[in-house]
């Protein structure tokens, strides 16, 4: 039962929380979130020379002062409702019911305005942040993702555009040390649009024949390793020598 001591002692608690709240936000200036823009709070004047990722931490930085000040101010707000209950004698009594709410839960929580069994705590929401309609991976919901495709998907997509740039550090990755700046995304080592290296530099007509080869990057280390086991290949130097076509069944 809810004795007028035990009442002179929850109001007492509920006078000197609201109190602290108070204090507590007037000596942050409520967290500093008056400030128009978010900028202001981190003292920057642009965010061109900015990564994405810095930014991102002070936007949530600012979020969680909103959210901070948004909380205490509902605390203040069920105190005050608390008071005003106390003031009108029908603090202790279930709003919805109207049976008498439980000393210890009163002690442990004096905002309690309602019994456990009708509390509108006891609903917990599944609703899921929007933000995770967005920040999916970049493939892996398309019809031949995570499969063995020969052909320009979308995985090769991502990496095509992963070229150009990415929010990714080499703290990101499992292995750091192998990694350069420029490949700073998924399977960077992949190749685009073709399987083999080889296949990169040597070309055929539909029927395996006029072999040519296009030379590039990969097609010069791919001499200077034969070079080096003292090997010769028919997509090597061609050096104007006539080839054997090629045979399809090899």
């Amino acid at each position: 039962m809810l004795t007028p001591n035990k009442l002179s002692s929850i109001k007492a608690e509920l006078i000197q929380r609201k109190e602290v709240i108070t204090r507590d936000l007037e000596a942050t200036d409520y967290f500093d979130i008056e400030r128009a823009f978010e900028t202001d709070s981190v003292g920057e004047l642009s965010r061109y020379d900015n990564h994405p990722a810095d930014t991102a931490t002070d936007l949530y930085e600012r979020e969680k002062d909103i959210a901070l000040v948004e909380h205490a101010e509902k605390e203040i707000k069920d105190i005050d409702h608390a008071l005003a209950n106390i003031e009108k004698g029908t603090y202790g009594k279930c709003e919805q019911c109207g049976k008498d709410i439980p000393v210890e839960r009163l002690q442990a929580l004096p905002t309690a305005t309602h019994c456990i069994e009708h509390t509108p705590d006891n609903v917990v929401s599944h609703d899921r942040p929007v933000e995770e309609e967005i920040l999916t991976p970049p493939y892996g919901k398309f019809e031949y993702d995570e499969k063995d495709a020969t052909f320009y998907d979308a995985e090769d997509s991502w990496q095509d555009v992963g070229r150009y740039g990415t929010s990714e550090t080499p703290s990101d990755f499992f292995d750091p040390t192998m990694l350069d700046y420029n490949d700073m995304y998924i399977e960077s080592d992949e190749n685009v649009g073709y399987v083999e290296d080889i296949e990169s530099f040597v070309a055929t007509d539909i029927t395996g024949n006029n072999i040519q080869v296009y030379p590039n990057a990969t097609h010069q280390l791919y001499e200077e390793r034969l070079d080096e086991e003292n090997v010769m290949s028919v997509t090597g130097n061609l050096g104007g020598a006539e080839l054997e076509p090629f045979d399809n069944d090899e």
